[in-house]
């Protein structure tokens, strides 16, 4: 702890939520509340697989456990905690996700008809809140990376003409990382998008490491003076799913913040993910520089390792080039596997149909192990010998492989304009040249293939069966089977 006492204010050592919640437990208090199985007597299958303390710390907001809608004593010393742990002004405990963060950040920043400079290759969470307010987007569609197939950060160049042609939009949005690791300039997007009177908001959806990587990691957007950030907890930072951050710099009002988050956060917050976010909190501040030093260490190693194999290419910070990957997140395993001649969702589902191994995702060119505080090196060493492996067994020319992850899109209507609008369904190949009304992306990662308001072009229609073809796992449209589309009639 010596070295975090002079980085924080706050005794983080303190976990407020969950030393409330082990109060109560020895109070035996009566429950004439909700929720309904009662410390889990009435739901005896639920607790047998869950267990007596877990369901027994499933509770409902009252006095002494406070109220997450408006925290006035453990919950908000809990997020206090929070904000001291990752430099920010105020942060918020977010339990619907980090898609509850980023359309809280969206829908604080934007309302109608404002624009928003983003790129577009963002997760759906940012488009959904769009839909929702009727902001419009002003993309910055990134460059490509032709070898990889993978969309890159945005250029300062780039941001810095959307600014200009757009002098009246409210924000400017920026992933950092993307899902593969790649890192913008965010300290001048940041500097840019102030010095135009606008916000500057961040996913930081695979960054919660950035805040405890001592330098040896990329910014954190906080550190960088952007004023909103949405912090995956569950992703990296060892809380339970669906459990998230919200933070704030000093130009943003908390209180508006926490008007604009109870408009869709839940009224019942779940204790079970915010007594996660405190405690993992803590061993974030308390163990966090140590740990993702070692989770850098493991990843570096498996690069190493994997393209040792030959045929996989493991890419790293070799990519950066000082602007549109200005940086690299080394904890990110993202593996390039066309050149032996299968598609990363093919290796993604051998690894686990015949090896037992479970990737974050697999897409039309590569896969990507996501490595965090829970990982062991003999589950790296595994991961290599399974990928050599799948190699020697597998091995072809690809021929006829795709490889573009990304592809730019025409945008002829704004997402709310195009969601509400009346609309048609027609058979996939018949859609091409009309405009969208709905989603489609394979998920994990999420980011739309189509979203609605953009034209459907050939070049998309191919992208759409080749990567049902592969087996991704594809999502959005009313169609389930994607066999039609809805369309602007």
């Amino acid at each position: 702890m010596s070295e975090n006492r002079t980085r924080f204010r706050l005794d983080q050592r303190r976990a407020p939520i969950y030393e409330a919640l082990e109060q109560f437990r020895q109070m035996r208090v009566v429950p004439f509340d909700v929720p309904g199985h009662k410390r889990g007597r009435g739901n005896p299958e639920l607790t047998a697989f869950l267990g007596q303390q877990c369901v027994g710390v499933d509770v409902n907001s009252m006095k002494p456990l406070d109220n997450l809608c408006h925290p006035v004593s453990v919950i908000r010393e809990a997020e206090e905690l929070a904000a001291d742990a990752f430099g920010a002004a105020h942060a918020f405990l977010m339990v619907g996700g980090t898609t509850s963060s980023v359309q809280s950040m969206v829908l604080t920043a934007c309302k109608r008809g404002d624009e928003i400079i983003l790129p577009r290759n963002v997760h759906r969470s940012v488009l959904n809140a769009l839909v929702l307010c009727g902001a419009v987007p002003v993309y910055v569609n990134p460059e490509v990376d032709k070898r990889l197939g993978i969309s890159l950060g945005m250029k300062r160049e780039q941001v810095a003409k959307a600014i200009k042609e757009h002098p009246n939009a409210v924000a400017v949005l920026v992933n950092n990382p993307t899902y593969y690791g790649i890192c913008s300039d965010l300290r001048a997007i940041v500097k840019m998008a102030h010095d135009a009177g606008m916000l500057c908001l961040a996913d930081e959806a695979h960054g919660t490491h950035f805040y405890f990587g001592g330098g040896s990691l990329p910014v954190s957007a906080m550190a960088a003076g952007a004023d909103m950030a949405s912090v995956s907890m569950h992703k990296s930072g060892g809380s339970l799913t669906q459990s998230s951050l919200l933070l704030i710099g000093p130009n943003v009002h908390p209180g508006y913040v926490r008007q604009i988050i109870n408009l869709t956060q839940t009224t019942s917050g779940s204790y079970l993910l915010m007594s996660s976010l405190d405690i993992s909190r803590r061993n974030l501040a308390l163990r966090g520089r140590q740990v993702f030093h070692q989770v850098a260490d493991m990843a570096e190693y498996a690069r190493e390792e994997i393209n040792a194999v030959g045929g996989y290419y493991a890419f790293g910070k070799e990519l950066c080039n000082g602007d549109s990957v200005f940086d690299f997140d080394t904890t990110k395993l993202s593996v390039h596997t066309l050149d032996i001649g299968l598609a990363g969702i093919e290796v993604y589902d051998i690894l686990r149909d015949e090896y037992d191994i479970q990737i974050e995702f697999g897409d039309i060119g590569n896969i990507l192990a996501y490595l965090s505080i829970g990982d062991r090196p003999q589950e790296i060493e595994r991961l290599v010998s399974a990928l050599a492996e799948i190699k020697r067994r597998y091995h072809t020319d690809g021929a006829g492989l795709l490889s573009q992850e990304y592809i730019d899109p025409v945008v002829a209507a704004s997402p709310q304009e195009a969601f509400y609008a009346p609309k048609k369904s027609l058979p996939l190949r018949e859609t091409e040249g009309m405009v969208c009304s709905e989603f489609v992306m394979c998920y994990p990662p999420g980011i739309p293939i189509l979203a609605p308001g953009e034209r459907i072009t050939k070049e998309i229609l191919n992208y759409i069966e080749y990567a049902k073809a592969k087996g991704c796992s594809m999502t959005g449209p009313e169609d389930p089977d994607i066999l039609h589309l809805n369309v602007l009639a």
